[in-house]
C-alpha cells in the first residue's frame, strides 16, 4: 500500500487540501483588501478544517519509528501554522495598529531584514551570558547537592541559604550584579547562576533519594562503598530529576539574562534591544527578538529532552512508549 493510499484512507488528504486552499484565499483577500462577511466566514471554516486535520493527525498510530516521529512533528506544525494564520487574519482584518500587535508577516519581514542585528544580540545574550551562567549555575547546584547529600550539617545549613537565594527577586539582583561585575555579559551570567542554582540543587537532592531501599540493601550486600553506590545506583536513578532541572533551567536562564540586560548592558543584546525598540514604538523589532528568544529556548529544551531520552532510555515512561 502506497503512502498516498494510506493518507487517503486515514482522511488526511482532503482536510489538508481544503486548509491549504482556504489559507491561500484568505491571504489573497488580505492582500487585495477584500475583508467582509464572506472573509470572516471563510476564516471560521479554515479554522474548523485545520482543527479536524490536527485531531486526525493526533489520533494516528504509525507502526514505524520514522512515521511516528513525522506524525509527532506534524501536529505542532499544523497547529502553529493555524495560529499564525488566525493571528494574521485577525490583526489585518480588524485593522489593529501595528504598534499594538504587528501581524506575523511584518515580524517575519523584520527578522529577514535585521539578521545581522539579531545575530549580534543572540550571540551577546545567549552564546555568552546564558551558556556561561547555565553551566556554572547547574554545575554548582549539582556539586552542592552531592556535598549536602553527604553531610547532614550542610543539609541543615546550606539548604536554607540556597532556598533564600532562590526567593531573591531578579529585579533586585540584576542591578547589584551589574555593579559587581560591570555592564558586559559577566553580570548577566551571574544573574543566570543565581536563577539556575536552586532548581538544580533541589532536583538533584530529590533524585539522589529516589533509589529504593531494596537496591541500597543490595549494594551494601556487595560491600559497595559510598562512591560505588553513588555512581552505579543513586546517580542513574537521579538522572530523570537532573534532566528535569536542566530543562527548567534552560528557560529560566534565558529569561534571567534578558531581564538583567534591562538594568545595564552594552548597546547589544536581546534585553537591550527589546528595551530600546519598545521606547521607539518599533513593536515589530521587539517581536522579532521575542521570536528569536522563543526559538532558542525551544531548541535548547528539545535538545535536552533528546539527551534525556538517550540517557534514561531505561525509565518506565519510555519503555511504555
Amino acid at each position: 500500500m502506497t503512502a498516498a493510499v494510506r493518507l487517503l484512507r486515514q482522511g488526511l488528504v482532503l482536510p489538508a487540501l481544503l486548509a491549504t486552499v482556504g489559507a491561500g484565499v484568505l491571504l489573497a483577500s488580505l492582500r487585495e483588501g477584500a475583508v467582509g462577511p464572506g472573509f470572516w466566514l471563510l476564516v471560521v471554516v479554515v479554522w474548523l478544517v485545520a482543527w479536524q486535520l490536527t485531531a486526525r493527525l493526533s489520533a494516528l498510530s504509525p507502526a514505524t519509528p520514522t512515521a511516528r516521529m513525522l506524525a509527532n512533528l506534524a501536529v505542532p506544525i499544523v497547529f502553529g501554522l493555524t495560529l499564525l494564520l488566525l493571528w494574521e487574519c485577525l490583526v489585518r482584518g480588524l485593522g489593529v495598529p501595528s504598534v499594538l500587535l504587528p501581524p506575523p508577516s511584518a515580524i517575519g519581514a523584520r527578522i529577514a531584514g535585521s539578521l545581522p542585528i539579531l545575530w549580534a544580540d543572540f550571540a551577546q545574550t545567549f552564546l555568552k551570558a546564558v551558556l556561561a551562567g547555565y553551566v556554572l549555575g547547574c554545575g554548582a547546584g549539582f556539586l552542592a547537592a552531592l556535598l549536602i547529600d553527604r553531610s547532614s550539617f550542610l543539609r541543615r545549613g546550606l539548604l536554607p541559604v540556597a532556598n533564600l537565594a532562590s526567593a531573591l527577586p531578579i529585579v533586585g539582583v540584576a542591578p547589584i550584579m551589574v555593579m559587581w561585575f560591570g555592564f558586559d555579559w559577566p553580570s548577566k551570567a551571574a544573574v543566570v547562576v543565581v536563577m539556575t542554582f536552586f532548581p538544580m540543587l533541589v532536583n538533584t537532592l530529590a533524585g539522589l533519594s529516589a533509589a529504593g531501599s531494596m537496591e541500597r540493601d543490595l549494594m551494601r550486600t556487595y560491600a559497595a562503598g559510598h562512591g560505588a553506590t553513588l555512581l552505579k545506583l543513586r546517580l542513574p536513578a537521579a538522572m530523570p530529576f537532573i534532566f528535569n532541572a536542566l530543562k527548567i533551567n534552560s528557560t529560566l536562564a534565558l529569561i534571567g539574562a534578558i531581564v538583567a540586560e534591562f538594568f545595564g548592558t552594552p548597546i547589544v543584546g536581546m534585553g537591550f534591544r527589546i528595551s530600546a525598540e519598545i521606547g521607539r514604538m518599533n513593536t515589530d523589532m521587539v517581536w522579532a527578538e521575542i521570536t528569536v528568544a522563543a526559538l532558542a529556548g525551544s531548541l535548547s529544551y528539545g535538545l535536552l529532552a533528546l539527551a534525556e531520552r538517550t540517557v534514561t532510555f531505561w525509565h518506565p515512561s519510555y519503555r511504555r512508549a
